[in-house]
């Protein structure tokens, strides 16, 4: 029986690039990733085949990048003057956070630098990679009318009595 639209679900994974073994991303032995079906929290190919599964299930998921992070984008990549990051000691393949024009945190990767400028991409890490996670499904439940409204596990930060249930 698929997973309902507004389920919470709870996994465990392990996430490759596809045909590599080299480990990208796990939490295996940590808290279980939770998000609830249907609000866009995980990458669309790994929600699609997940609401297949059931309590207990595991699963080795294929997603392509088009259904991942996307296809890189040659124009997310820009060169900006060196002066922009003073007091930044930079190094090829640093991701930095920056502030978006919406006020977003926008995450960059240093792709090189000269004396007068540094090379940035905007794209996400794993654009134009196909993934391979290793998954298993922990739990599965119904999400409550507060977290169907908030679209966050636990029903949104004004939730939190305690400030450790991961809110923010």
């Amino acid at each position: 029986m698929a997973i309902a639209n507004n389920s919470v679900v709870s996994i465990e994974y392990d996430l490759v690039e596809a045909g590599e073994s080299d480990i990208i991303d796990s939490n295996k032995g940590q808290a279980p990733l939770e998000f609830i079906t249907g609000k866009g929290h995980v990458i669309p190919g790994l929600e699609s085949e997940l609401v297949n599964l059931e309590k207990g299930e595991s699963a080795d998921i294929k997603v392509d990048a088009a259904d991942a992070y996307g296809e890189m984008n040659p124009e997310a990549v820009d060169a900006v003057p060196k002066e922009q990051f003073a007091g930044i000691e930079l190094a090829e393949g640093m991701q930095l956070y920056g502030q978006g024009e919406n006020g977003e945190t926008v995450t960059v990767t240093v792709k090189e630098f000269n004396d007068e400028t540094v090379t940035i991409d905007y794209n996400h890490p794993l654009a134009g990679k196909n993934l391979m996670f290793s998954v298993t499904i922990v739990d599965v439940r119904e999400a409550t009318a507060d977290e169907v409204l908030s679209g966050q596990v636990g029903g949104g930060a004004e939730h939190c009595d305690d400030g450790g249930c991961g809110c923010s």
